[in-house]
């Protein structure tokens, strides 16, 4: 279990990207020179930024998601194409990287700094991806109504387990009847189909503008209790590929601290939220509202993961408390260039770290993967897809776009999977399997969702930030004073 949590203490809700690097790293810190590794660091920022601004561009001129542009433009940048951007966890070392040799060239980094400098450079951008996904998943709290959500958390509680069971035990099962898979690899398997990667999810409903509709809240309310399922079913089927054992204190004491903290941060965070406003009114220095917010996030942030929890939660959590205040929209206004700064990080870095090679039919060992991961993928699409059909008490409603929302998997099925191959339970080619079938669901998920959401009919470019409820948006022929009101899309 020790492993395990080397694996997930640094897991941030659909993103455990950068934690087996960083608990793995064995090379002295001393070798690499900080100038060196600050110039690694600003070569990526500007290969992420340019590329995602040019892979997000491309998508919203064909009418597509603008994350799926930067999920595509990652993988070009990555492991599979340009080795731009690539990680020691792949296998990749120094010598595979681009930018390194760019800085050998440019700042004379010497041959024996080049691995310490690597790895320090992929530990500072695994990093700012994690905290990318920080703070999209406070904003989405911001963007959230509470009311909503309770008003749909036992429909989003049902889609969130009929989530997890239907894809774990049709994976399963299938995988034993059908391919002759031992069991425990064969679990390992199934519990890589229940994730949901509630980043990517809810990047594209707020795209949409979807998040505070109905089926918006039921997504991102099952997604987030996915999320504390998933958490679960890693520990026990790491525990299980381990000892061949489930540690039953360790299960029930994640179900009670998530409950406890889901619970509790939300009651107690409402209690704290008029002293939040007093303290802010109270300061008088620049970014007063900012830097309070950002601290009660990462407070909240922090609690979640030290009681072996996802850090996502905790940054949802504080999201949703600080949206029933007066500062919202304030709030809003300012966390968005933040998130606009980081959050393309942490997309770039899940497409960098998707290996698209092993979708080659032409490699002999990719073959039978390629026919499991047929399989995996039929379950995936339509285990999560049926969730939909399960929700009550709203007849008219969206189930097909419920359903589609909970498609991805993300960066989160990469990690069963890389836990699995450190196990060493994992045959190459189921490993392949579920690789390819979180490739393949990540990339899926957003064009459908577009199409199964008919597009709005106003408001179609305004920020989701500007249509948050409680805001004013002037009617359509309301007068204006200056000509950049003119040319409002209000």
């Amino acid at each position: 279990m020790t492993d395990f949590l080397n694996w997930t203490s640094f897991s941030i809700g659909s993103a455990p990207i950068a934690s087996l690097t960083i608990a793995t790293t064995t090379a002295a810190p001393e070798a690499a020179e900080a100038p060196l590794v600050l110039a690694g660091v600003l070569v990526t920022l500007v290969v992420i930024y340019l590329s995602s601004k040019i892979g997000g561009e491309i998508c919203v001129r064909l009418n597509l998601p603008a994350v799926l542009g930067e999920l595509v433009a990652g993988v070009m940048v990555g492991v599979s194409a340009l080795h731009l951007l690539v990680f020691p966890e792949s296998g990749s070392t120094g010598t595979d990287s681009l930018i390194m040799a760019f800085l050998q060239a440019t700042d004379g980094l010497s041959p024996e700094a080049l691995t310490a400098t690597f790895q320090a450079q992929s530990e500072v951008i695994s990093v700012l991806a994690e905290m990318g996904v920080i703070i999209l998943l406070f904003e989405i709290g911001l963007e959230s109504d509470l009311k909503e959500l309770l008003k749909v958390g036992p429909q989003a509680t049902i889609v969130a387990c009929v989530g997890v069971a239907l894809p774990f035990a049709g994976g399963t099962l299938g995988l034993i009847t059908l391919f002759g898979v031992d069991t425990i690899p064969a679990v390992f398997a199934g519990a890589a189909l229940t994730a949901t990667s509630i980043g990517i999810t809810a990047r594209v409903l707020a795209e949409l503008q979807r998040l505070n509709s109905t089926e918006g809240q039921i997504i991102i309310g099952a997604a987030i209790l996915d999320d504390v399922l998933g958490i679960i079913v890693l520990a026990v089927v790491a525990s299980l590929a381990k000892t061949g054992e489930v540690a039953i204190g360790k299960v029930v004491y994640l179900i009670v601290s998530a409950t406890v903290f889901l619970v509790g941060s939300i009651v107690l965070g409402r209690f704290l939220s008029p002293y939040f406003v007093s303290l802010v009114n109270e300061l008088k220095t620049r970014g007063q509202l900012l830097l309070a917010a950002l601290i009660f996030a990462f407070l909240f942030s922090y609690v979640a993961a030290a009681i072996q929890l996802e850090a996502i939660l905790g940054a949802f959590a504080a999201g949703i408390i600080l949206a029933e205040t007066e500062k919202r929209r304030e709030l809003t206004t300012q966390i968005v260039p933040i998130a606009d700064m980081l959050v393309p990080i942490f997309f770039i870095v899940v497409g960098a770290r998707t290996d698209v090679r092993v979708l080659n039919p032409f490699v002999a060992s990719n073959r039978e993967g390629l026919v499991m991961a047929a399989f995996l993928i039929v379950v995936a699409i339509v285990g999560k897809v049926a969730t939909g059909l399960t929700v009550f008490g709203k007849p008219n409603i969206n189930r097909l776009a419920i359903g589609v929302g909970m498609i991805p998997r993300g960066e989160v099925g990469l990690v069963f999977a890389g836990v699995g191959s450190a196990t060493g339970i994992l045959p190459k080619s189921l490993e392949a399997a579920i690789i390819v079938m979180v490739i393949l669901t990540t990339f899926l998920a957003p064009p459908l969702l577009r199409l199964v959401f008919p597009e709005p009919e106003l408001l179609s470019s305004v920020p989701l930030s500007e249509n948050l409820p409680g805001s004013v948006v002037e009617p359509l022929d309301a007068p204006t004073n200056t000509a950049s009101e003119t040319s409002s899309p209000h």
